[in-house]
């Protein structure tokens, strides 16, 4: 079976990578190397790296703990992104490539909530409550 046949899922070599980048992210992050007025006094979380198949771009997913406008931290990773890559090489020394680095907002967390929501409906609870046996008598 080919690969195009198999599943369109991420490779194990592009899951590990993006893995090794997340960590080297996040390391640069905590130590607050990157000097920004923005980022300054922000707690910023590295959720997910995914890896393009050619290992040459790297999408970071972040969320700012407290922040609900994305938009200006995100703007600020992006204008410092030449700067991260070149603290991440670093850490990255064993890859052929340094990937470039997009930055973007996670927002599973609020997918997450309204998932969250939703189950606890009152609608959801009188149907989780509702007993199948009932209806066959």
């Amino acid at each position: 079976m080919s690969r195009s046949e198999q599943s369109k899922g991420p490779s194990q070599r592009q899951l590990r990578v993006g893995e090794q980048v997340r960590h080297a992210l996040t390391e640069i992050l905590q130590r607050g190397e990157v000097r920004d007025p923005m980022l300054e006094g922000a707690v910023l979380s590295v959720n997910e790296v995914r890896m393009s198949p050619d290992l040459k771009i790297a999408t970071v997913y972040v969320t700012a703990l407290g922040r609900e406008d994305m938009d200006p931290i995100i703007k600020a990773l992006a204008a410092n992104a030449k700067f991260i890559r070149g603290r991440a090489s670093h850490a990255l020394s064993q890859m052929k490539y340094m990937p470039q680095f997009r930055f973007r907002a996670d927002t599973s967390y609020d997918n997450f909530s309204k998932i969250d929501e939703l189950l606890r409906s009152p609608e959801v609870a009188r149907d989780l409550d509702h007993d199948p046996q009932e209806d066959g008598e």
